[in-house]
């Protein structure tokens, strides 16, 4: 499988996780349910990146693909502070199928970014 990463900016460049290690990191959390009414990120922009870019049709489609393919069997990841570091995809099932809510584990504190300020083309995949 190929490498993902979880963005976020911050004063100190664009942070970076791998989201294999995000994986490993909360694989021992508890997992609890989580209204979709929390998960902010359903009514921000979320896949487009820079603020003027826009989705093409295909890649819209491409990430439906995605989201009928996702297992909800797996809990998303969340940020100490509640933001998606890993499932939007089972999050945007979850909607699509009418659920209230979707299972996730919450870090308590995140753990350090794998990389800061290196541009996504230039990250290992």
């Amino acid at each position: 499988m190929r490498a993902q990463y979880h963005f976020r900016s911050s004063p100190h460049g664009l942070c970076a996780w791998d989201v294999g290690r995000l994986i490993q990191l909360s694989s021992a959390l508890v997992r609890e349910r989580v209204p979709l009414s929390a998960i902010r990120e359903l009514d921000e922009p979320y896949w487009a990146g820079e603020p003027d870019q826009r989705l093409t049709c295909r890649e819209v489609v491409d990430h439906a693909r995605l989201m009928l393919e996702s297992d909800l069997g797996f809990p998303v990841i969340l940020s100490s502070d509640g933001r998606v570091m890993d499932g939007m995809h089972r999050i945007c099932k979850a909607l699509l199928e009418g659920r209230a809510e979707i299972e996730a584990v919450r870090f308590v504190q995140d753990p350090e970014p794998d990389y800061i300020g290196i541009h996504p083309d230039d990250l290992p995949y």
